[in-house]
């Protein structure tokens, strides 16, 4: 074993036995990856998800060279994957990175033929989100202010979660997206927010008085005037998994019977939209979504709504 595989810890090693020997190398992969970061502005996340992806399909298919993958080692690597019962938004996502991988190599001349493109992949699965009820988001955002704090936190920890819990639904973030703010992506004065999305596309979000409220009390009572907004006990950047273990703690003093995620405050916060008469265009654009196809599955949830409140209404439902 060469020096540099000793110093690997024992998980990366494993993966590292496993792959072929260029993949580590591999060059196609890293002008692809460079091609995202730079042309495309992906996130690290979605860097490391591509790049990852790459390599589980060179490991398990042991292909020494891209040039010599045709479309029936795709096959084989999608029956692998579903003989595995990988779960289909999961094998969706390894053939995007592999299907944006071969487009990336035809475009730049590298290949003359994708044989991805031949690949008929399993259809996605739709599940509606699950959301909560406005009575079930307001004990939620409560509990932090009535839950007593841990005795080694600091005293302006629950004015903080407050904060975190209110801005969250109040302008639909993602969590790596709340995680991420700074003071001076604040305004109070036009009462927004500046928030740096998927693919680095900046969006501005409009804040409720009650987060608005929320975050001044937190920045007062922490002493919070510029870098992050969201300071852990030792006063850095808050980290998207500690914001996760906040949510989850409060879950536990409420009466909300389901399982949450951070994500489903932004369902919720959606889905209230729409139930209020917002119309699709905006939540799109407050969501940050590319497409208006991603926003529509929020229609569905709604009217499951209105079909329950019509059969439990409607005297010949």
């Amino acid at each position: 074993m060469d020096v540099a595989a000793a110093n690997l810890p024992g998980a990366a090693l494993r993966r590292a036995k496993r792959l072929p020997a260029h993949a580590a190398r591999d060059k196609l992969v890293e002008e692809f990856i460079t091609f995202l970061e730079v042309e495309r502005n992906a996130s690290p996340r979605t860097l490391r998800i591509y790049r990852d992806a790459l390599r589980n399909f060179q490991a398990q298919t042991g292909v020494p060279s891209w040039r010599q993958c045709g479309a029936q080692h795709f096959r084989d690597y999608l029956f692998e994957l579903m003989k595995r019962k990988q779960a289909r938004s999961y094998i969706r996502l390894q053939f995007s990175a592999l299907r944006s991988f071969y487009r990336f190599l035809v475009a730049r001349n590298r290949l003359t033929k994708d044989p991805v493109r031949e690949i008929q992949l399993p259809k996605a699965e739709k599940k509606l989100p699950l959301v909560l009820t406005q009575t079930q988001i307001a004990e939620l955002l409560a509990a932090p202010l009535q839950v007593k704090k841990p005795r080694s936190a600091p005293v302006w920890m629950p004015q903080r979660d407050a904060a975190i819990m209110e801005l969250f639904y109040s302008s639909g973030l993602r969590l790596a997206e709340l995680a991420s703010l700074d003071v001076n992506d604040l305004d109070i004065y036009t009462e927004s927010v500046r928030i740096l999305g998927k693919g680095r596309k900046e969006r501005v979000c409009p804040i409720g008085a009650p987060a608005l409220e929320a975050v001044s009390r937190y920045r007062a009572v922490a002493n919070v005037h510029s870098g992050p907004l969201f300071l852990n006990k030792g006063r850095r950047r808050i980290s998207p998994r500690s914001i996760w273990l906040i949510l989850k703690r409060y879950l536990r003093h409420t009466s909300i019977p389901i399982a949450l995620s951070p994500h489903k405050l932004r369902h919720s916060f959606a889905t209230h939209l729409l139930d209020n008469g917002a119309d699709l265009r905006s939540v799109q654009a407050l969501l940050g979504h590319a497409s208006l196809s991603t926003t529509q599955i929020y229609t569905h949830v709604t009217t499951e709504r209105l079909k329950k409140a019509y059969a439990e209404a409607h005297p010949r439902a």
